[in-house]
């Protein structure tokens, strides 16, 4: 079941290893916008969890019962597995999270869900995972709808060791309606302050960073049915 797994996500080490510092603003407000305050009770997945830094974040601010990271790269969970201290997580390379034993009160992925080929799929094996009444909170800004999209895909199609497939909001959205799940988005970054770093092959200008992250950074929410 496991035989695409891969040693690393990216074949740029500094795409990799700069992620949690570059990502944990952003990491904050995910944990903000969501419904859930308290989850001292709460299971939780992470899907992609790439080096970890997520769920270490997520217990630091808000103690969960226990938590499982998730991702196809090894060397990454290895990281991930090194740094997590006394935290009650689990970090583990797997394709198939069907294989996991655990049931989860709510899941996350961070930019992982655009880089899936079969969503159906993905949602289908999400649905086995959770509890009923369990939601999941998948967030990306890489989608055709974003005007940057298409000077982003061949960028990332450089480095990434996966696939970078070209999906729609509508196509996120519908593998999900069809596999059961009640869908709603937002636009989740309206109200934070955005670190304006030096213009990059990412965002040519201030205004398109911006613009990505008060527009076209989405927080979709897939809720089970109780």
């Amino acid at each position: 079941m496991n035989a695409n797994l891969i040693d690393t996500w990216s074949n740029i080490s500094s795409e990799e290893d700069t992620m949690t510092a570059d990502h944990t603003w952003i990491w904050c407000e995910m944990i903000e916008a969501m419904d859930e305050r308290n989850l001292a009770n709460a299971t939780v997945l992470d899907f992609g969890c790439n080096q970890g830094g997520f769920l270490r974040l997520l217990y630091d601010l808000r103690h969960f019962k226990s938590a499982v990271g998730v991702d196809i790269a090894r060397h990454a969970v290895e990281i991930a597995e090194a740094a997590k201290g006394n935290r009650p997580i689990a970090y583990r390379s797997t394709t198939d999270i069907s294989e996991l034993e655990e049931r989860f009160d709510l899941a996350f992925s961070h930019e992982v869900i655009y880089l899936i080929n079969d969503l159906k799929e993905h949602a289908k094996q999400i649905a086995g995972v959770l509890k009923p009444g369990g939601s999941y909170y998948a967030v990306t800004c890489c989608h055709r709808d974003s005007p940057l999209w298409a000077m982003w895909r061949p960028q990332i199609q450089e480095f990434s060791n996966v696939s970078v497939p070209n999906h729609s909001i509508a196509d996120i959205a519908g593998a999900f309606r069809e596999t059961g799940f009640t869908v709603s988005v937002r636009r989740f970054l309206a109200n934070a302050f955005i670190p304006l770093t030096d213009p990059s092959d990412y965002f040519p200008t201030d205004v398109d960073r911006l613009e990505v992250y008060t527009r076209w950074k989405l927080m979709f929410r897939f809720e089970m049915e109780a």
